[in-house]
Order: C-alpha cells, then structure tokens, then sequence
C-alpha cells in the first residue's frame, strides 16, 4: 500500500530535542520506514496499553537502543506521534 506519511508537532519537538547523532538514526531508521513501517529491520511492534487508551492501534518502531518512535495508521496515512526514549509509552 501506498501511505502518506504526517507528523505531530509533538514528534518535531521530540525530534529537535535530540543530540546530532540521534537524529541521525533518527534519519537512518526513516528512509526505511518510509518505504514499509513493518520492514523487519525497524522492529515495529504494537503497544498495548496505549492502543487500549487511544482505541487505535499504536505501533512502536526501534530506533537505536531505547530511542522510539510511536505511530498509527489511518486509511493510508501513517502519522507519526512521537520520538523518545520508553517514557513516550506512558
């Protein structure tokens, strides 16, 4: 499928927020999302808790260690909610 992809302003915030490198993964990690954001490498997988509390399912993909980003998909638009370490889970 062919998504379109939008951002929160509290994923720009997050993502500003980071030090070069992690934005440089941050970088890395999103040319491959962009194309599939369940390609393996990323490690996306379904947050539970905050699919429950949002009623939509909430995915999260690896960055680099406990860097995450948290997004959810809507008709064909991926909307990315946020970037930080696990705190973002809560």
């Amino acid at each position: 499928m062919a998504y379109r992809y939008e951002a929160t302003e509290k994923f720009w915030t997050g993502f500003y927020g980071l030090g070069d490198s992690q934005k440089e993964s941050v970088r890395r990690v999103w040319k491959i999302f962009r194309q599939d954001p369940f390609d393996a490498r990323l490690g996306t997988h379904k947050i539970h808790r905050l699919s429950a509390h949002y009623g939509k399912t909430i995915y999260s993909v690896v960055v680099e260690g406990d860097l995450r980003v948290l997004f959810y998909i809507e008709g064909d638009i991926v909307k990315t909610l946020v970037v930080g370490t696990h705190e973002v889970y809560r």
